[in-house]
């Protein structure tokens, strides 16, 4: 499983489902008596489903510290668990749903059938397609390098980031039937006045510290001379970066789409 700061969570998942919720339509939310979030992070799915649902919210991560802050943000009950162990019993929930989680684990079908295992009814999952991440910036170079980032990430990260198509096929493998398939499209947009967070940001890009982060990944398909080329081109477009942000003319616009997949359990 691989893990998140809560800094990272919230800088990624910041305002998403503020512009609209039309993709959660088929959780049928406005029914729901107990819901189960899975790998919650630090509650900003959570605090959805319980401004949408009548029923109870319970927060499930397996990261103590990220619980901690759930907590701390939505005041709903916190449960420390393994996603393909869930600690409950058999239909527990009438709905369990997970965000960004199936992408980050090594084997998302077997949580799957635990979701399956504790729904009485529906079991959905909200998941980025990280292969069709668009960025445009007026930094020219800082939308070719993320291209490169991304591609060699992904070629080099030990869970599968980009599960797309597979996950209709992973639901009716763990016998969930009436499967369906949403699209929605998170924009972030960076632009003045920048936020604390946004400052990081570039700050981070021009000192290398963020894509630093994914050295281990990277490495596995770059060679030395290539990741040192990569670490120094990333550093010099984190410093137009910063210059931008200085003349207040940087902007920066990423749309992610994510597929809210939901499938009904059978009796």
């Amino acid at each position: 499983m691989r893990k998140f700061s809560p800094e990272y969570l919230r800088r990624t998942r910041e305002g998403m489902w503020d512009d609209s919720r039309e993709a959660l339509q088929d959780l049928s939310l406005s029914d729901r008596s107990r819901v189960l979030d899975v790998g919650c992070g630090t509650g900003e799915l959570s605090a959805v489903l319980d401004a949408e649902s009548p029923g109870e919210v319970v927060c499930l991560d397996a990261d103590p510290e990220l619980l901690r802050v759930a907590r701390e943000a939505t005041g709903l009950p916190v449960v420390a668990g393994d996603a393909t162990r869930l600690p409950f019993p058999d239909d527990a929930f009438d709905l369990v749903v997970c965000q960004a989680l199936l992408v980050n684990l090594p084997d998302p079908a077997a949580a799957v059938e635990s979701f399956a295992r504790v729904s009485d009814d529906l079991v959905a999952a909200v998941e980025p397609d990280n292969a069709a991440v668009g960025v445009d910036s007026t930094v020219s170079a800082e939308v070719a390098l993320e291209r490169s980032v991304r591609e060699s990430y992904m070629a080099g990260v030990r869970t599968d980031v980009a599960l797309g198509d597979r996950l209709p096929d992973i639901f009716e493998a763990a016998g969930l039937r009436d499967v369906r398939t949403r699209r929605y499209f998170h924009r972030k947009v960076t632009e003045p006045p920048y936020d604390e967070l946004e400052l990081e940001d570039a700050a981070r890009k021009a000192s290398g510290a963020g894509l630093a982060s994914h050295e281990t990944e990277l490495r596995r398909t770059l060679s030395d001379d290539e990741y040192d080329a990569l670490y120094r081109d990333w550093r010099e477009m984190g410093r137009s970066v910063v210059e931008q942000m200085q003349e207040r003319r940087y902007r920066r616009a990423e749309v992610v789409p994510f597929d809210v997949v939901v499938g009904r359990v059978t009796d």
